[in-house]
């Protein structure tokens, strides 16, 4: 970490859930959400990444779409127990959670930066070292308006690809490999 920034500014890698942390359910190549705890499959590889950053001095926030609850497809007790179980497998900081629709336009659902911009405030984050990493355009887009650098994990799913995130893998492994080197080359910059 950067002594010139005090103890009290951090930064943050942004995760999106389904698919990067926890198997998405993908029907005709277009990616879900698991309806339930019996569902969650935490990728292989995870914990270890999520631990690997953690040692680095990244706080670990995840911000999540879920839209389903706008839908009336899922309740958000079901959302929170997701959240409470990947909470106890997890070194996570935080999760955010958006459950809106696109037709409620409001500021928390990614491709709008408004989940990241309101946990930079909370935790005190520089979004100029910071990372968001998502496997869909939408995270890709929030982390772009917040000033973070941006990760696609590549699940080759049916739908729009990002435009141009500033590195691309196949999973959350090789996200923190190239994140530590960013972070490695920008402190000897």
């Amino acid at each position: 970490m950067d002594p010139s920034l005090g103890d009290d500014v951090r930064p943050a890698v942004f995760l999106d859930r389904d698919g990067v942390l926890n198997r998405a359910p993908v029907q005709d190549g277009r990616p879900g959400s698991p309806l339930s705890v019996d569902e969650i499959e935490i990728l292989p590889g995870v914990l270890e990444a999520c631990e690997k950053l953690r040692r680095h001095g990244f706080l670990l926030i995840v911000v999540t779409n879920q839209p389903n609850v706008a839908r009336r497809i899922q309740e958000r007790g079901s959302i929170e127990a997701i959240h409470d179980f990947l909470r106890g497998r997890l070194p996570l900081d935080d999760i955010r959670t958006c459950y809106h629709d696109d037709g409620d336009n409001c500021e928390c659902r990614k491709p709008k930066p408004g989940l990241v911009l309101a946990a930079a405030t909370d935790w005190r984050i520089e979004l100029g070292r910071s990372f968001m990493v998502g496997d869909r355009w939408r995270d890709i887009e929030a982390g772009r308006r917040a000033g973070c650098k941006t990760v696609l994990i590549n699940c080759d799913y049916a739908e729009q690809h990002p435009s141009k995130p500033d590195f691309e893998t196949i999973s959350l492994a090789g996200a923190v490999d190239w994140i530590l080197a960013s972070e490695q080359d920008r402190i000897r910059a």
